[in-house]
Formats: C-alpha cells, sequence, structure tokens
C-alpha cells in the first residue's frame, strides 16, 4: 500500500462523513469506472478521498493542504478498505471546520447567495419514482442533473457546486444558458466560483459529480434510472422525478428542489414571482385564451410518423398555464403512457383537426415542407398557417419546456410567437 499527499481543497462536512461516502461509492464502481479495473481483471482498483485539513481548530480551513490518495488490493475485504481510510487519516491533523467559511476556487456552497424564506426542519423524506430519499440536515453543497434542476436551485438563491453542461438550444455553445449565467452573476457565482460542469451526453459522469463532493442530488426533472439512481445515490441522497422520467413541471421542480434544501417558503415566492410574470404577458395577448394547442416534432426528412408531446409533459402543461387547452385527441392520446410523447402514424393525421395551434422545432424551411406533404398537409392548423415553429439551435427552444429562470426570460416572445399563430386562424 502505497500513500501520497497531493493538492486539494478545503470541503465542507465531517471528514468520517466523506471518507466512507467515497469509499462505499468507489467500492461499489469498482468493476465499472476504473480503466485499470479494466485492464487487471479486478485484481486492483483505486480509490481516491478528499479529506478536510484544518489549520486551526474549529475556526478556519486551509484550502490547500491534501488529498490522500491509497491504493488497495481489490481481494481484500471492503471494510478492510474502510479500516485503511481510517488509519491513513491518523497521519494528518483533522479538526471540525464551519460550513459557512469561504472556499476559495471551489465553487460556493448552498449557503452562499440570497437564501430569504423560512426553513423547514430535518430530516426530510421525498418520495420520486425510484423510492423515498431521506436528507438528514440541510445540505450545503447541491449537485444536479437533468433538465432545468440547476436553474431552480438558483432561483432559490442557491449556487450548486456542480450541474451539467447544456448541449441543446445553446446558440453560442459555452454549455450554459444566459439566464442561468445572468443567475450566477447575480449570486456572485463567476469565474474560480463558478459551479463545476459536467457532461450528460452519453451517460450521467457520476465520478465528475462525485469528485464535488455534494451532500445532495437533484433530478427532478430527469430521465435517472434505477442503476443510475443507486450509483449516484452511493455519492449523496438523490432526488428523483415523481412520475415518469423528464415529465416534472417547473412548478413541481421548484417545490421539490426547495423541500429538499429547506426553502419551502423561497420556493412559493419563485412561483407567485413566475405567475406573474405569465399574467403579465398574457394581459398583452388575450386572443390565445381558450385556444387549443399541441406541442409535435417532425422529422422533416421522413414525414412518416408525428411526435406528440403528452398532456403531462412540460411543454403541454405549460400552454395551460398561458390559458390553452390541451387538445381532446393529445388527451385521449396520452392514456396509459410511460413515455414524455407518442409517437403516431401520419397516416392518422386526420386525428388532429381539433388542434388550433401546433407548436413544433425547426427552421424557416419547416412549415413549407409541412404544408406540402400529402398527409400532414391536411391538418386544418398546418393548412391554414398556425404553426410556430422554434429554431431548435436558439435558447427558446429550451423555453418551451420551462424552468424557474428560463419561463420570466422567454414568456414574452413565447407568448408572442403563439398570438401571431392564433391570428392565423381568423
Amino acid at each position: 500500500m502505497s500513500v501520497s499527499l497531493i493538492s486539494g481543497t478545503c470541503i465542507s462536512g465531517t471528514w468520517e462523513t466523506l471518507l466512507v461516502r467515497n469509499a462505499v461509492f468507489l467500492w461499489r464502481m469498482r468493476g465499472t469506472t476504473s480503466e485499470a479495473v479494466k485492464k487487471q481483471d479486478l485484481r486492483k482498483f483505486s480509490i481516491f478521498v478528499s479529506v478536510e485539513a484544518l489549520a486551526h481548530k474549529a475556526t478556519s480551513c486551509t484550502s490547500n493542504r491534501g488529498v490522500l490518495v491509497t491504493m488497495v488490493s481489490a481481494t481484500k475485504r471492503h471494510s478492510l478498505v474502510i479500516a485503511a481510510f481510517l488509519s491513513l487519516v491518523s497521519l494528518t491533523s483533522l479538526s471540525g471546520c464551519s460550513t459557512s467559511e469561504n472556499q476559495g476556487s471551489s465553487a460556493p456552497s448552498a449557503t452562499s447567495g440570497s437564501t430569504s424564506g423560512s426553513t423547514t426542519g430535518f430530516p426530510v423524506t421525498i418520495k420520486s419514482a425510484l423510492g423515498s430519499t431521506t436528507i438528514s440536515s440541510k445540505p450545503t453543497r447541491v449537485s444536479t442533473i437533468g433538465w432545468t434542476n440547476q436553474d431552480a436551485v438558483l432561483a432559490l438563491g442557491v449556487v450548486p457546486v456542480d450541474m451539467p453542461k447544456v448541449t441543446y438550444g445553446d446558440p453560442d455553445g459555452d454549455g450554459m444558458y444566459s439566464w442561468t449565467q445572468a443567475a450566477l452573476k447575480k449570486l456572485g457565482a463567476t469565474g474560480s466560483k463558478a459551479p463545476a460542469v459536467h457532461d450528460e451526453t452519453d451517460d450521467i459522469d457520476a465520478e465528475a459529480i462525485a469528485s464535488a463532493n455534494p451532500d445532495v442530488i437533484l433530478g427532478v426533472q430527469s430521465g435517472v434510472t434505477a442503476k443510475q439512481f443507486s450509483t449516484l445515490s452511493s455519492i449523496a441522497p438523490v432526488v428523483a422525478y415523481p412520475g415518469i422520467p423528464w415529465a416534472a413541471p417547473w412548478r413541481t421542480v421548484v417545490t421539490e428542489s426547495a423541500k429538499a434544501l429547506g426553502l419551502e417558503d423561497k420556493g412559493k415566492q419563485v412561483i407567485e414571482q413566475n405567475e406573474e410574470a405569465i399574467s403579465e404577458a398574457l394581459a398583452k395577448y388575450p386572443q390565445i385564451k381558450g385556444k387549443t394547442a399541441a406541442v409535435m416534432y417532425f422529422d422533416t426528412s421522413k414525414l412518416s410518423n408525428i411526435s406528440v408531446y403528452i398532456s403531462n409533459d412540460p411543454r403541454e402543461q405549460y400552454l395551460n398555464d398561458l390559458s390553452l387547452k390541451t387538445p381532446e385527441s393529445v388527451t385521449k392520446l396520452s392514456k396509459n403512457t410511460t413515455a414524455f410523447y407518442k409517437t403516431v402514424s401520419s397516416e392518422h393525421s386526420d386525428d388532429f383537426d381539433d388542434v388550433d395551434i401546433i407548436i413544433t422545432y425547426g427552421d424557416s424551411t419547416t412549415l413549407k415542407t409541412l404544408q406540402a406533404d400529402p398527409l400532414l398537409g391536411k391538418i386544418p392548423a398546418i393548412k391554414r398557417g398556425s404553426v410556430v415553429v422554434i429554431d431548435q439551435s436558439s435558447e427558446l427552444s429550451a423555453g418551451v419546456s420551462p424552468s424557474a429562470l428560463s419561463l420570466p426570460a422567454t414568456v414574452q416572445q413565447y407568448t408572442k410567437l403563439i398570438a401571431a399563430a392564433v391570428n392565423a386562424t381568423k
């Protein structure tokens, strides 16, 4: 066994919890994540544990004390792995650290920013489709996965230590929406104080999340699988979606996130403010009230199918927020489904005669392409041009599935486009 001391960062939370959390997590992942494991047929695996090292007892953390790194034979029992770590800790001087002190170049903790509003008591248990999660104490280091969860956390005045990179509707390709950047700037979390960002293009990067040492992982609006949920739960308590994957509306994302962070009063304020933004937008375009609207996706290179977002999808529920009604055809299609959309053959396009407005993704050629199709062109909304085509490369393409931050940033633009489509129905 060999031990080395390298530069690290100060991390809030007790070292005992951190030590055991990382050891258990990496033991469980020994056969799936390490290249050394794959190459050596599980003979060896590496455990990397970040450990707090304090310069002064109970007063301050020294941010560059150390990270203990040990190589342990995989043939030893995992209990010995924990014991080995505990014995190694005796090599350094450890004592308690305040969770509110400045963490230098590391991302701000959940205690930073404006977190006005009363806090709920802990422990708190949150139910999801993947099981119940108990959070024993108020989180100070928050990681988010999936879609829009980071915006809910920021709207609550909390800066995540880690969040996903944006890969859709990001015109400048910087991996972050403008409204998210604005919130981070407002909370003083830019540059070296900005959250770490992980990539979820192919899979949730559990190792990257673990390196941020979160004490809660929020994925209310996500598609996290049972296997991923189990893996991530080895790092920290995970709050998953309450119903079906990728179908949590923005209010639910805010409410569940606020509950997990002990900021339920603040969550109510965020919801009220967003509802006010909706009311202001609707006051300008009263003609859209009561019209039926559906969100659909068309592959213009192959128009044999229509993808229809179900009535419980955040896109359709947002239209309800904007005083539009869900067509009966979509309601019927949405029954007994566990997905956020349903694929329908274009041969059944006449089922959607009850749709006044269609919202879809595409470019300047999309509507003409749909109107020229012998089947889709017969849908009344398409035929008369009552279609809102959202540029797939624009931030609005993300905003139609709203977050706590994207809604106030894009609702005026969105309702204006819908109103133009409504005017085409006259």
